[in-house]
């Protein structure tokens, strides 16, 4: 028997992301567009039964079912702005990916890098465009020849972004991001992960073109990234560690 209109469904989480993204703004817009944004998948029990991952080693990318957790508080909208048409025309929400949708359910393909069994599973993934701490509701493989569709067409959004605005950085920027990766275990992925990020332009549609001085903070890899645009490239003008150091 279906359940009563307005009743609900219960569902929990099977995984929690752990990612470089400690805040919204930043977040590549799919999946994918930067490699270097790697973290983890950490399952949760009682689905963190080690029996669950057999089988999965042979695929190299899997989809993830998750919620726009940090949006719900503001409600869901039945029209919406995507970037892709620069923040100003209105689209169905059916026609777009927006986080302010019914349920806040998205879906995301990412890479799977490794599988760690012990001490906890856990599932190392590449191209996140996932919230730090964002719940995962959902894993399943993906299947190359039942998802890439070749005669697909993809409307207003039908290639993806360019991301051709050059990142450099300033002395000081430099001077600290030597000093971060000094105390990283991954040196040159801290560095291409912000290059990545910051050559798609994650400034929201509307400021694009706007206030050439300002500038603009992220929170990446548990640091502040500080940055503006200059001469339409990006000047990454100083990163201070999560420690303030």
């Amino acid at each position: 028997m279906d359940p009563k209109p307005g009743s609900g469904v219960l569902i929990e989480p099977v995984a929690r992301v752990r990612s470089p993204f400690g805040e919204k703004f930043g977040i590549p817009r799919q999946a994918g567009l930067a490699p270097s944004a790697t973290g983890e998948l950490v399952l949760l029990p009682p689905f963190n039964d080690p029996a669950m991952l057999e089988g999965l080693a042979g695929f190299s990318h899997l989809w993830l079912t998750f919620r726009f957790d940090r949006c719900v508080e503001q409600g869901w909208r039945p029209r919406v702005r995507p970037p892709r048409l620069g923040g100003n025309r209105e689209v169905g929400v059916w026609a777009s990916r927006s986080p302010f949708r019914p349920n806040f359910l998205g879906l995301s393909a990412v890479r799977l890098l490794e599988i760690i069994a012990s001490p906890e599973p856990i599932l190392r993934v590449g191209g996140l465009d996932l919230l730090n701490g964002t719940p995962v509701f959902d894993i399943k493989p993906y299947l190359p020849y039942a998802d890439a569709i070749s005669d697909a067409s993809g409307g207003f959004a039908a290639q993806a972004p360019d991301a051709d605005l050059v990142v450099h950085f300033t002395d000081q920027a430099a001077h600290s991001l030597d000093r971060i990766q000094s105390r990283s275990p991954d040196p040159a992925g801290f560095k291409a992960l912000i290059v990545e990020v910051l050559s798609l332009d994650p400034r929201p549609a509307y400021r694009q073109g706007a206030e050439p001085d300002r500038i603009y903070g992220m929170n990446l890899a548990g640091c502040n990234v500080r940055w503006r645009v200059v001469a339409g490239a990006i000047e990454v003008v100083d990163i201070e560690s999560g420690d303030g150091s």
